[in-house]
Parts: structure tokens; sequence; C-alpha cells
């Protein structure tokens, strides 16, 4: 009778950077980048103008890849599929390489050298607006085969820079063979499902591919993407890497996580990726505004079947009670783990 959310005993590691806390990158960004930002002429977002949405002709499923029954859906990833149009491309941009996000919001870390992250919908309005758009929603949510929302205006537009020889560096911890195909160390996302979107021309790009670990251990690539055009994967429950890409004079790519919108689904986001790259006063307070909704919602859920079983006379689930109350305590647990207290 009780409300369920299924809880694993135990959700995939997930490995973030070595960093402690917050830390600006020492290497400038081109001056070419804020000068198009500067001269490009702001327009708010419509989507019959900026989205060219264009279902992917191939979606990886987890059983395929050796991983069934592991995450909150049975999409693995999708190939490279058309989403924005290149004016939209230029808006965001624009708003990306402005002189206030490029003050206040560039990070570095072990696993990327120059991102750009946490500004918000203030200084970002079009982003913001096309990422919440229920065109792009309902797309994401079609091709991750559940419905999504985005999870956390932190980590909507997450942006990852290379130029030229500035490219991510692979996690020092973890050298190999594969470092000199590698531009970023192999990982877990924090989120369960990401939307990355490619912001630069990538006509004579070589590599630039995602690797994805398979259930067997062998791996397999899925094809990068092409200007405005994203790709969809369940990064949490899937091991993969970003390899380099070679050729082209810039690589700038767009993340936009996502959790379930239904809050009777598992939620086992964690903070581990972001703690080192974040404003922790916005990301705690992001995090917590929406695990508290969550927690409503369940408990608003579970009062209305305590209420329907009543009315029809049929006897109190103690058990089922019982065991909806331990999964919310173990929810809650994980929110004190998650939120660790740093030194300034």
């Amino acid at each position: 009778m009780a409300t369920t959310i299924l809880l694993p005993s135990a959700p995939p590691l997930v490995v973030g950077p070595k960093l402690d806390k917050a830390t600006r990158p020492t290497n400038q960004l081109p001056q070419y980048l804020a000068d198009e930002a500067r001269d490009t002429r702001k327009v708010a977002f419509d989507p019959n103008k900026h989205l060219n949405i264009v279902h992917p002709n191939t979606i990886y499923t987890m059983t395929e890849i050796g991983l069934e029954g592991a995450g909150i859906s049975d999409t693995a990833a999708s190939e490279p599929f058309s989403l924005f149009t290149p004016e939209a491309v230029q808006q965001m941009r624009a708003e990306i390489f402005s002189e206030p996000v490029l003050t206040n919001f560039q990070y570095t870390s072990d696993f990327a050298s120059n991102m750009i992250r946490g500004y918000g919908p203030a200084l970002a309005p079009f982003i913001f607006d096309a990422w919440k758009s229920p065109e792009v929603l309902e797309a994401i949510s079609k091709i991750a085969g559940i419905e999504l929302v985005t999870a956390m205006d932190m980590d909507v537009g997450h942006i990852n820079v290379s130029i030229n020889d500035m490219s991510i560096e692979v996690s020092r911890g973890k050298a190999g063979p594969e470092d000199d195909v590698s531009a970023f160390a192999w990982h877990r996302d924090s989120y369960p499902f990401v939307c990355v979107t490619m912001l630069s021309e990538c006509v004579g790009m070589v590599g630039g591919e995602t690797a994805m670990r398979l259930g067997s251990g062998g791996t397999m690539n899925v094809r990068g993407p092409a200007i405005g055009t994203a790709v969809v994967m369940q990064g949490r429950y899937i091991e993969h890497q970003a390899l380099k890409s070679f050729g082209v004079p810039e690589r700038i790519s767009m993340v936009t996580a996502f959790r379930p919108k239904s809050p009777l689904i598992r939620d086992e986001t964690v903070l581990t990726g972001m703690r080192a790259i974040s404003n922790i006063s916005d990301l705690y307070s992001q995090y917590t505004e929406y695990r508290l909704e969550v927690i409503g919602d369940r408990l608003r859920a579970l009062s209305k079947k305590v209420r329907e079983r009543e009315r029809s006379k049929r006897p109190f689930d103690t058990a089922g009670v019982k065991n909806f109350l331990r999964e919310q305590k173990q929810y809650i647990e994980t929110m004190l783990v998650e939120m660790v207290e740093l030194e300034d």
C-alpha cells in the first residue's frame, strides 16, 4: 500500500576533484570570446527560432551495454542529435562569455582546467529559458525514457572550455596508457542524466568521442557531436570519459544535468563532483531546497494513500508505512553526508 521508492543498497561511487574548495583558473581565455559576446545583440529565447530538434537515430540501452537493471531507465546514451540552431548557440556563447560571468564564475580542477558554471538565470536568461522550455524537456525526456526536469540551477549550462593547448587535463591520480587519448578521467556523474551540447564548430575535428565502460569490462565509443547537437547520457550509472579532440582551435561544450520529475523515483544525486567547483552556499541551498520538495511530495503521496485506505475501511499497512519512513530516513541521512562542512 505505502508509497515505495526503490533504493539499492550500494549506488555507484562517484569520484570528484581532489581540491577541497573552489579555485579560479590561472590561464586566461582568449580575448576574442569576450569580444564576440560583447558584439552579439541579445534576444529573448524563442522556441520557433532557436530550436531544431531531431530525434536521434540511435539510442543505446543499458541492456545493450551490459548494465541491465542499473539506473532509473534503460536508456544508456544517445547518438548526437540536432537540438539548437546556430543562432541559439551564438546567444548562449554571448551569455557565457559576458564580462560579469567571466569575472565571477570561472573554475578549475584536476578534472578540467577551464569551467564556467553557477551563473544563474539573472545573467543568462536565454540559456535558462531554453533548457527549461517544455519543448527541450519533452525531447530530453523522450530520449531518456523517463520524464526529467533540470536538476538544479547550479548545473544548468555548465561549460567546459578547451582552447588550443589549454586542454582538459586527466586526473593525475589516474595516469596510464590512455592519457594520450583521453581528455577527461574515467568517472561517473553526480546526477542521473546529463545532456552535453556542442557550442563550437567541429568541422575538421578528429576525436572528441565519449567512451563508455561496458558491463563486460570493455569499452564502446559514442561519436562526438557537431555544433548545436547534443548527446543524452545516464552518466550517474555509466563509467565514461571524454576523448581528446584535435584539428580545431576550440572545443566548448555545455553540460546540463537532469533528475526524475517524479518524486517517487529513486534519487541518488550526490555533490561529490560539485563541491570543489561551486559556490558552496548556493550549492547547498539549491540542493536542500529540491530535496525537501521531494520529501514533501513523497509525504503528501503517502498521506493520500493512508487517507484513501482509511476511507475504504481497509486495515492500516503498518509494515508498508514503516518501510516508507525508513526510506525517507535514508534519504535524509544521505543529505547529511553530502553537505560537508568546509573551512573558509
